[in-house]
């Protein structure tokens, strides 16, 4: 009588393995051959010899899916079950793709990678043979195991285990031994048969390579090769980009390679996400790039554009509209409220400057958004600086055209695994893990840095010179000083140079008596800043005992927050003090005039019981009028507005009127944050911190306002650094572009207004928003880092 294998009672691994152990070859035929699973018996196919009968011969066959076969039967076409060389390469592609896809799936361990590499070994070694059976699909089991036995030469093993770890061992089958002689020849017959068929095709050296190519090769692969293929399938969308969409020849002729590149990697983002965010670092050509988008747009899709941004800039588009020859209308950021409910259908909009539609409770931010989703515009954004505080400031952009429900696809990976796995983050917010409602519950750069690779495209300066630019050896100054020039050059030849930086010290000398400069470096004001307390840095050092209180998850997370953050973000605060007085005396003045106004706000809500604002409270934000202009100074304020002439005050008065000022503009500051600007901050409650916190803002806010009352008058006229920035512009590089950066854009203002007061000709200011570290103010005429004049002299202030 037969025995019975189900896996259950009695499992067919042990007696394969058994009788493979006596056996001098054999003879499989499966319908499913999992190559992890080979690692199960291929000690025993080891042993064989190796060649014509001293080997493993194992046939795979061709089979379908339940699916396949359902909907081959209810077809109404007529089918034909023959086979050709076409079918063939076909299925032989198939079964290749079904192999390496066995390879990529589950976590590699070092038993599967030895078990792989000696499967490669035997089909190399001729000690197992595969072939794949094409003429028909089948679907049968069978081991024929042949010894040196006269009495019982063959062992077969009839019925349905294939040769998989769940055939073997796992998965309830049913089979059966055969022992019989003349059933084992007959069985034999019908291998033999099956064999030779012309349609069986051998495919050990192809699985032997595809193994050799795998993880599980003998040679190590090189570091960098690995490096190619990740920066392969991660340039994938470019790479498509590149290939997908042409630029008219009119206007290709104009841009430069990079330029190209971007404008058709940006065609492939807008067409398969209905948007982009151009964000080159300034100077690169963002509006070009931007018009290009819009022209392929408008010839491709026949699509019109409307273009909106600033005031200051509708002349300059109007310019690029004519001669683009764009299907465009031109709108002022300041009209969108009036003119975009009754404005006709445009299908693209474009925004330039899109970093001022931060706030998504604003009127233009919601005219704007409202208008894209009625039309289903697709969207072009352009900015050189769409991250000015926080990441908010990237999702409240993509907002303008992504439903903040949308699944992108991608989960913010890092939050994820600081959480515990998207359970704990559901757990956690409630919102869809793979939307940008998603990314914004995170803080991490590595999931924005992913978010935005689907939507932005950003080249730095330093990117395109190593990858785009050319080197010119022949220019003989450069030369000489070891360091040559690196060009771009237009399709006719022409060439455009990055400058060389040859940094210079300008020395100045701080004045005596009444330089302002110098006395704000006075040892009392050095002091006085060193001295601070700094508390709404280190609020982690005025919490009171926890143990009693209740706290939300909320109050948790912030509380865990703040007893990180202490020492560092009060380190950070009082050097940038000092780096803004390095900068300029006005920088520094402001400074501490909105470091003063912050404090009061915090005691405002203290002595109201409100909660506390806990974030960046950006200088735009604390003027009440909510502009980039600073607030006025203390001295100006205490002015007679009748006789315009500055009222006789005691130090003692003028610090008690500077703090009645100071309290009455933090609670007007306080009320537009609650109104206007609460998800911009996490809010907290004030009973968590020991009483020592009021007193300590008091007391900074005190010793700051000595400070004012004694500087805050800034004489543009006695400032010696100034003069030495005037000297070098007329005197020593009169006739030449000198652009000046800076990191302050308080700095910038203060340089633009003082040198066109001096009369110096086209000086030109241009800022960021407030505190943006990219402010820059041109002398001259104000040009990127890109020119076609060898010479450019730049400066830091």
């Amino acid at each position: 009588m037969p025995r019975i294998f189900d896996n259950i009672e009695q499992y067919l691994l042990p007696t394969l393995r058994s009788a493979l152990g006596v056996a001098e070859r054999a003879d499989f035929c499966v319908g499913y051959f999992n190559l992890r699973g080979w690692r199960k018996v291929d000690d025993l196919i080891d042993k064989f010899v190796g060649g014509e009968n001293a080997c493993c011969r194992l046939l795979v066959g061709m089979q379908k899916l339940p699916q396949e076969e359902l909907h081959e039967s209810r077809t109404l076409l007529a089918s034909s079950n023959g086979i050709d060389n076409s079918k063939v390469l076909q299925f032989k592609k198939q079964v290749a793709r079904e192999f390496r896809e066995q390879l990529i799936v589950g976590t590699p361990t070092n038993e599967d990678e030895q078990g792989l590499r000696r499967l490669s070994a035997q089909l190399k070694a001729k000690k197992v043979v595969i072939k794949l059976f094409l003429k028909h699909t089948l679907h049968a089991k069978l081991y024929l195991l042949h010894r040196n036995d006269s009495h019982n030469p063959t062992i077969s093993i009839l019925g349905s285990s294939n040769l998989t770890l769940s055939g073997l061992e796992f998965q309830g089958e049913l089979n059966v031994d055969v022992l019989d002689h003349d059933a084992c020849h007959k069985l034999q017959k019908w291998f033999d048969d099956r064999w030779n068929d012309r349609w069986c095709f051998d495919i050990s050296e192809e699985l032997a390579a595809l193994i050799d190519e795998s993880w599980a090769r003998e040679d190590l692969i090189p570091p960098y090769h690995i490096y190619l293929k990740i920066a392969y399938h991660l340039s994938q969308e470019a790479r498509v980009g590149l290939s997908e969409y042409r630029i008219p020849r009119d206007v290709g002729d104009t841009l430069f390679e990079f330029q190209r590149a971007a404008v058709q990697i940006a065609a492939h983002h807008v067409n398969r996400r209905r948007g982009v965010l151009i964000g080159d670092v300034v100077g690169l050509g963002k509006t070009l790039i931007a018009a290009t988008l819009a022209r392929i747009l408008q010839e491709d899709l026949f699509l019109e554009t409307l273009i909106i941004c600033p005031k200051n800039l509708v002349s300059m588009w109007q310019d690029y509209v004519d001669r683009y020859r764009l299907l465009a209308k031109v709108l002022s950021l300041s009209r969108v409220q009036n003119e975009l409910p009754d404005l006709r259908r445009y299908r693209v909009v474009l925004i330039d400057e899109s970093h001022n539609l931060r706030n998504r409770d604003g009127k233009r931010y919601r005219a704007i958004q409202e208008y894209i989703a009625a039309n289903e515009s697709f969207c072009i954004l352009l900015s050189a600086t769409p991250y000015n505080k926080t990441y908010l400031d990237l999702s409240a952009q993509l907002r303008l055209f992504v439903p903040e429900d949308k699944d992108l696809g991608i989960r913010p990976e890092t939050l994820l695994s600081k959480l515990g796995g998207e359970l704990a983050f559901l757990h956690e917010y409630q919102v869809p893990v793979r939307t940008l409602r998603g990314f914004e519950k995170s803080e991490h750069a590595d999931d924005w840095r992913e978010l935005m690779r689907l939507y932005m495209v950003r080249r730095t300066r330093s990117f395109i010179q190593a990858n785009y630019a050319k080197v010119d050896d022949l220019l003989p100054l450069e030369k000489e000083q070891g360091q040559p020039r690196k060009y771009l050059e237009f399709r006719d030849g022409k060439r455009v140079y990055f400058p060389n930086r040859e940094p210079q010290t300008i020395k100045f000398s701080l004045g005596e008596g009444d330089d302002p400069y110098a006395a704000l470096y006075a040892d009392e004001v050095v002091d006085t800043i060193n001295q601070l307390s700094l508390p709404r840095y280190g609020l982690g050092n005025y919490m009171v005992s926890l143990t009693r209180k209740k706290l939300t998850e909320a109050e948790e997370r912030q509380i865990k927050g703040l007893s990180r953050a202490g020492k560092r973000l009060m380190g950070f605060s009082r050097t940038n003090l000092f780096k803004r007085l390095e900068s300029g005396g006005p920088a520094f003045i402001q400074s501490i005039d909105r470091h003063i106004l912050r404090n009061y706000i915090f005691l405002y809500a203290i002595e109201q019981g409100l909660e506390l604002p806990i974030g960046a409270q950006e200088a735009a934000l604390l003027d009440s009028r909510n502009n980039d202009e600073d607030t006025e100074s203390i001295l100006s304020a205490l002015q007679d507005p009748e006789t315009d002439e500055e009222i006789e005050l005691t130090a003692e008065a003028v610090l008690n009127q500077a703090e009645v000022d100071y309290r009455q503009r933090a609670i007007a500051v306080y009320q537009s944050y609650v109104d206007r600007y609460k998800r911009r901050f996490k809010w907290i409650q004030p009973g968590l911190f020991k009483p020592s916190l009021k007193k300590d803002l008091q007391a900074d806010a005190k010793a700051l306002t000595a400070i004012l009352s004694q500087h805050g008058q800034w004489i543009a006229n006695r400032d010696t650094k100034l003069a030495a920035l005037v000297e070098l512009l007329t005197k020593r590089h009169p006739n030449e572009k000198v652009l000046v950066f800076t990191q302050f854009a308080d700095t910038v203002r203060y340089l633009t207004d003082e040198l066109k007061r001096l009369e110096l000709d086209k000086v030109e200011g241009v800022t960021g928003n407030s505190e943006n570290p990219a402010a820059i103010a041109g002398i001259s005429v104000l040009s990127a880092t890109i020119s076609p004049s060898p010479k450019v002299m730049s400066c830091g202030f």
